[in-house]
């Protein structure tokens, strides 16, 4: 056991970090930030979690998985209300990142600046396949980044897509499997036509 504290005790001292989880609906982005969350709480690390006010889809003061996975989170307006000055949390995670207004980055780096572990798991692509919201940014600073692909919808391959199924061309459409499948890169570009299966 003195091993393992000691491995955390170095974290600790070496300072904070970014990791960010990214890729299409339906990769499993939910699930891997709940899995390191319950990891950091059974390393006895105290962990604030939060999520985007507007996204409540499953549960407004929980995150919740496309498998019904849930975690208790806190959900926020706006990305500086993620800052608590004066906390004594080690670990932050925050889902739906993309959601966030474009503070979330610096918010970010100013919580690994003080030694904070940051775990941040957005969409990284929209419907259109543009970067989406703060998404690059928290990429481009990150220690490390996890892509994760679905499964496509067409032909089985990975899927990095998130391909709208319904008309509505505005960037944020909250919605389920009713709304969005995920495509690979063939499939995603196939003409209209060709998308029926």
């Amino acid at each position: 056991m003195q091993a393992y504290d000691d491995i955390f005790k170095r974290r600790s001292e070496s300072g904070g970090s970014i990791e960010v989880i990214c890729g299409s609906m339906f990769s499993g982005k939910t699930e891997e930030l709940m899995r390191r969350l319950k990891r950091a709480r059974i390393a006895r690390l105290s962990v604030g979690i939060f999520s985007p006010k507007a996204d409540t889809r499953y549960s407004d003061s929980e995150l919740v998985s496309h498998n019904a996975n849930s975690i208790p989170a806190m959900p926020v307006s706006k990305a500086s209300a993620i800052l608590a000055p004066g906390s004594q949390v080690q670990v932050v995670g925050i889902d739906e990142a993309q959601f966030f207004d474009d503070e979330l980055p610096d918010i970010c780096n100013a919580l690994a600046n003080s030694g904070v572990r940051v775990i941040v798991a957005g969409l990284d692509m929209d419907f259109k396949g543009q970067p989406f919201g703060p998404m690059p940014a928290l990429m481009a600073m990150a220690e490390s980044v996890t892509k994760l692909h679905a499964v496509c919808v067409i032909c089985g391959n990975p899927a990095l897509y998130s391909y709208r199924l319904i008309n509505n061309d505005g960037q944020i459409l909250l919605g389920e499997k009713e709304s969005y499948e995920p495509r690979c890169r063939i499939c995603y570009h196939l003409p209209q036509q060709e998308h029926q299966h």
